[in-house]
């Protein structure tokens, strides 16, 4: 049990140094050794793991959506929000995620799959917006997979302007303008005016998911 704590302390040691020297230098000049330095670990440690630079950005790629998750509602439309606003906090907060986008928005990372991030969180979206249209939250004319492909792409363009302009300090705000300017089309007007839009609903539901993970781990613990 003790090694294998270890292992996946080793683990994560090395993303988070993977991830610092990606968002950095950018995929294509980052180095193993710059990782290894910044992990303080062997080579032999490293490959244990990853078996090549590609992996370890796939890897990092991974990270920006695990553990967390956004709470059920009772209008899926919120959840979609709230998955939405989650991520933008999470950007703002975590540079692990942080990097995660910025190798997913890297266009000169030649030979790195990149579509990943992109295709789960369309998937996510389609999957809510399907539930949404069924519980009767949509517009008629709506499209589920193709509301959830501009939401995501709406949502990367306007990651990508934030972090250029102020390194996402002005992110939550953008996000929250991005949702009051596309759903009015997508939603039913009583829905719609019970949405919670606001900047800081991401911090709210970060802290939601946040305790009922801990609360998870205290009940797998004494089990």
């Amino acid at each position: 049990m003790a090694e294998q704590i270890r292992a996946i302390r080793t683990r994560q040691n090395i993303l988070l140094a993977a991830a610092k020297i990606f968002e950095q230098y950018g995929y294509p000049a980052a180095t193993i050794s710059q990782i290894l330095s910044e992990a303080r670990v062997t080579k032999g440690a490293l490959y244990f793991h990853f078996q090549s630079k590609e992996e370890l950005a796939q890897g990092v790629l991974a990270e920006q959506d695990q553990r967390l998750i956004v709470p059920e509602r009772a209008s899926k439309v919120q959840e979609i929000v709230d998955a939405v606003m989650l991520h933008a906090h999470r950007l703002q907060t975590n540079p692990m995620v942080r990097a995660g986008v910025r190798l997913s928005m890297d266009q000169l990372a030649l030979g790195l799959d990149r579509s990943g991030p992109f295709v789960r969180w369309s998937e996510v979206g389609l999957e809510l917006l399907q539930k949404a249209q069924a519980q009767g939250e949509l517009l008629p004319h709506v499209v589920p997979a193709e509301t959830a492909d501009v939401i995501v792409g709406s949502f990367a363009g306007i990651q990508s302007m934030s972090q250029a302009i102020c390194e996402y300090q002005d992110l939550v705000g953008r996000v929250s303008a991005l949702m009051r300017h596309v759903l009015p089309s997508v939603v039913v007007p009583s829905v719609l005016a019970s949405l919670d839009l606001s900047e800081n609903r991401g911090a709210t539901v970060y802290a939601e998911a946040l305790k009922a993970v801990e609360e998870q781990e205290a009940i797998e613990t004494v089990g």
